[in-house]
């Protein structure tokens, strides 16, 4: 621009040169490009080696569907006559593919959709955790949205079986308030048993599922991602957060009840979030869109119920003639018992409890609470995690008594410490007889040598069976010498203080 100034100022090339302080060559040039309406940028474009050819590269491109490799296209120029070097084809090459795939390239409509008509679902790995055994068992993460409003629902399950997929469906229609037109997923041995002509066979149970909630279920296009890459970028996304790994530093789960309440703080803060593309939040969004949804039946589907059962007071539900354990706060409630594969599942419709439990997080509808192996008569099947406050051992020992003072003389006794009690216990399991004496008289030395060290030597007694009258006050003269306990010998069938015979093992024979 300080040139064409230069030389509109001057009218002359050598003037403007010098003021532009440029070659005068230089501003002929410029004033020709801009008296032929040429940019000044435009460079010129030299021949190359290479020219000749690009012909015959387009050829080979075309031919091979833009799946030739360059390396390969140069040992052909070269037999051709090409003297340049391996670069030069594969830039010629690169700008043929460019060219090929500009003319052939699918282009995407974005999908336009509408409030209350789509409800995308679909399957994802989730992580490892801990079951019933204690054992790592993989998940799974069904994930479903709302094409409209963008409102995801991530439920995690141990299978992917026709009755989980019902219930969390269900699940998902009463977590959203409503049912939409249709519900897309894609094509799982649950949903298409077969294909005729390319046309996907829907499940009969499915159908009838559908038939149920007043929805029609569809299945994704393969290699169509206006109709799969909502759901995938659904899942894709619940894994990113969900699943530990190094990148979202989440460390592992301790049980599957964690794992559903992680799944559930993750769809409120992703539903709490200010979405990029609709510049809102999907549970904003989701509140205009319930007015186009169809009302929920009052029950689900009986798929993905199976059999019904009240849980009897000691938490478990009869199946077959077994009794499996669930978890506490069910007491009277509905449950509802299927079995899969060699497992029984309990499920429960968490709408329907008076209180839900703490351990029972997630959204309303039915949710999987037990899972145990397939038993026979007479072998009940009881988990002890499910009884976390039972006074009962758990490996089935017998219950310890409770210690409850009646009378003032046995209120004195215990209140000289734990030791006491542990004598009072052991004492009556071993018969000890004359006990209220021997205890008076525990009390009657407390009040001489100290509460402390009787109640330390009752505990030592105790340990040591030794139940005796004078046995209490034996050992107290023993710890006043300031003897440890673990210096005590104590005296079993395994050791003997009769001297061994060895001495007389070369008796009678010959030196």
């Amino acid at each position: 621009m300080e040139i064409f100034e230069a030389l509109d100022a001057t009218e002359c090339v050598h003037s403007a040169a010098a003021l532009a302080g440029v070659d005068p060559k230089t501003v002929r040039r410029y004033a020709r490009l801009r008296d032929m309406g040429a940019s000044e940028s435009a460079r010129a474009v030299r021949a190359k080696k290479i020219d000749p050819f690009v012909p015959k590269i387009e050829e080979w491109v075309e031919r091979s569907q833009s799946l030739v490799r360059a390396d390969k296209l140069h040992e052909r120029l070269q037999l051709l006559g090409f003297t340049g070097d391996e670069r030069t084809t594969r830039r010629a090459v690169a700008a043929a593919k460019e060219r090929y795939r500009a003319g052939k390239r699918r282009t995407y409509r974005p999908w336009i959709t509408e409030p209350g008509l789509w409800l995308q679902a679909d399957w994802g790995w989730g992580p490892k955790v801990p079951g019933l055994d204690g054992e790592p068992r993989q998940t799974l993460l069904f994930c479903a949205w709302l094409a409209w409003s963008r409102y995801r629902v991530v439920i995690p399950t141990w299978d992917r079986t026709l009755p989980t997929l019902i219930s969390c469906l269900d699940a998902t229609l009463r977590q959203i308030g409503g049912v939409p037109t249709y519900v897309l997923t894609d094509n799982e041995r649950t949903v298409t048993i077969d294909r005729v002509a390319g046309v996907p066979v829907r499940h009969p149970e499915v159908v009838v599922a559908g038939r149920h909630y007043g929805t029609q279920v569809h299945t994704c296009v393969p290699f169509d991602p206006e109709s799969k890459g909502g759901s995938e970028a659904t899942v894709r996304i619940a894994k990113a957060d969900l699943v530990p790994t190094s990148a979202n530093l989440r460390s592992g789960y301790e049980s599957f009840a964690e794992l559903s309440g992680a799944c559930a703080l993750f769809c409120h803060t992703v539903n709490q979030r200010i979405h990029r593309e609709t510049l809102r939040t999907p549970a904003s969004a989701l509140d205009v869109e319930r007015l186009r949804l169809h009302p929920l039946p009052p029950g689900p589907h009986t798929l993905a119920l199976g059999e019904s059962r009240i849980v009897k007071s000691d938490q478990t539900v009869r199946f077959g003639q077994v009794r499996y354990s669930t978890p506490p706060g069910l007491v009277g409630q509905e449950a509802f018992v299927r079995a899969d594969g060699d497992e029984l599942v309990v499920v429960v419709d968490v709408g329907r409890l008076p209180h839900r439990p703490e351990w029972l997080q997630g959204p309303a509808g039915l949710t999987e609470v037990a899972r145990h192996k397939l038993s026979l008569p007479g072998r009940p099947v009881i988990v002890n995690a499910h009884y976390p406050d039972h006074p009962q051992d758990p490996a089935g020992g017998p219950r310890p008594p409770k210690v409850k003072p009646t009378t003032q003389e046995e209120e004195a006794f215990l209140a000289l410490g734990p030791g006491a009690r542990q004598w009072l216990i052991e004492a009556a399991a071993n018969g000890v007889t004359r006990m209220r004496v021997k205890m008076a008289a525990a009390v009657e030395h407390a009040a001489l040598v100290g509460a402390g060290e009787v109640d330390a030597a009752l505990g030592l007694a105790a340990a040591a069976r030794r139940f005796a009258d004078d046995d209490v006050m034996s050992i107290v003269r023993y710890r006043a010498t300031g003897a440890r306990p673990s210096d005590l010998v104590v005296a079993d069938e395994a050791h003997s203080v009769q001297p061994g015979t060895g001495a007389w093992a070369a008796f009678g024979r010959n030196p």
